[in-house]
């Protein structure tokens, strides 16, 4: 577990380096909000493939690891999802770093949908800002962790698993989640491949020795390990900050968006159907969305909605003046877009100009 500034990472393209195992850490779940909408639609609850589906699904039980004390439910018909993407290093993602038997969420997105389900708003949450991150249970050993000023946000997911992230964003935000979503390296790229790829442009040259991504400027298709790569790139674009990742990561979820529309789930049996199993199997929901029936309603609820009525912003933060690794949230900002989700409204521009978050340089990279 990190320290109490968090002793790996960094924001800022300058600096010391980080060690090369966490250097590498990037949760790869830009996609995982986008693919509940597009994956079990329609001809999922016909005999094997229902069950094949049902049995690819892992989730946890967040209303029973957090108990009552949480924000209202409020039933307007907005709702809210924690995204989050593990970077363990087990299994087949081992070929992203040496695994060190925890994980932490390295990108994570407050994804708000709207009454109605027309628009939505994405909040992402920089990994390593500085949070009070609040008691948590741990959900390998059962012992309560402690709770801790100026904590890294991902060190939640570290000490307390998907409950702690959800606690601690709910904490941060004062907005209940009703619902969790997660997804690793390895199924990021596979349901990349999926689809048949994801289309982006790039204005410029990118090739990032870390990420392993070399592409010239101009369009292309991108596989799955591309795609990995460019949501994990970092150095070679902007001025090298984990805030310029997360504008390359939010221009590529608009992309993948219009790229699903294309490729036929609604329509092609087939298509939905391998969609659908390689999708199942590479994410984690919680239990209220852990059966394919109850995914197959919330996609349901998903399919009006397009890339264009997405609006996305990075939680309004500023360095930390006492380490300019971390950045810490401009409280009143900060504040402007949690009221604005609580009470289903746009987030206002004057919420976000002052923000370090928007200032990554990489916003125009890819489109």
């Amino acid at each position: 577990m990190t320290g109490q500034n968090g002793s790996n990472g960094r924001i800022r393209g300058t600096g010391r380096r980080r060690k090369e195992s966490s250097r590498r850490r990037r949760a790869t779940v830009v996609a995982a909000w986008t693919v509940a909408g597009v994956v079990v639609v329609g001809g999922t609850g016909l005999g094997y493939a229902y069950f094949k589906l049902n049995g690819n699904l892992k989730a946890v039980d967040i209303n029973a690891a957090l108990g009552k004390n949480r924000p209202a439910d409020v039933d307007n018909g907005s709702q809210d999802i924690l995204v989050l993407g593990s970077d363990s290093r087990s299994g087949a993602n081992s070929e992203y770093g040496r695994d060190e038997g925890t994980a932490r969420s390295d990108t994570a997105m407050v994804v708000h949908l709207n009454q109605g389900h027309r628009t939505a708003s994405v909040v992402s949450i920089p990994r390593d800002t500085l949070v009070t991150r609040p008691d948590c249970t741990s959900d390998t050993s059962g012992e309560t962790v402690p709770g801790q000023q100026r904590a890294m946000f991902n060190t939640a997911y570290e000490v307390g698993g998907p409950a702690c992230a959800v606690k601690t964003v709910e904490s941060m935000s004062g907005i209940r989640m009703d619902h969790y979503l997660e997804v690793d390296f390895t199924g990021f790229k596979k349901l990349i491949d999926q689809l048949g790829g994801v289309e982006i442009t790039t204005t410029q040259a990118i090739n990032d020795s870390k990420s392993h991504l070399n592409l010239t400027p101009g369009t292309h298709t991108l596989d799955g390990e591309q795609s990995l790569g460019l949501v994990r790139t970092r150095k070679s674009v902007g001025d090298g900050s984990d805030l310029g990742r997360i504008q390359l990561q939010q221009a590529f979820i608009k992309a993948l968006m219009e790229q699903a529309k294309t490729v036929g789930v609604f329509s092609d049996p087939k298509t939905l159907f391998g969609l659908a199993d390689t999708a199942t199997k590479a994410i984690t929901t919680d239990s209220d969305l852990g059966s394919v029936k109850e995914l197959t309603g919330f996609a349901n609820g998903l399919k009006g909605l397009g890339s264009k009525n997405v609006h996305m912003v990075t939680l309004p933060v500023q360095y930390d003046p006492a380490d300019p690794n971390r950045v810490v949230p401009l409280e009143k900002s900060a504040q402007q877009v949690w009221a604005a989700l609580k009470q289903d409204k746009p987030i206002p521009a004057s919420a976000i100009e002052k923000s370090a978050g928007d200032k990554g340089g990489a916003g125009q990279v890819v489109r």
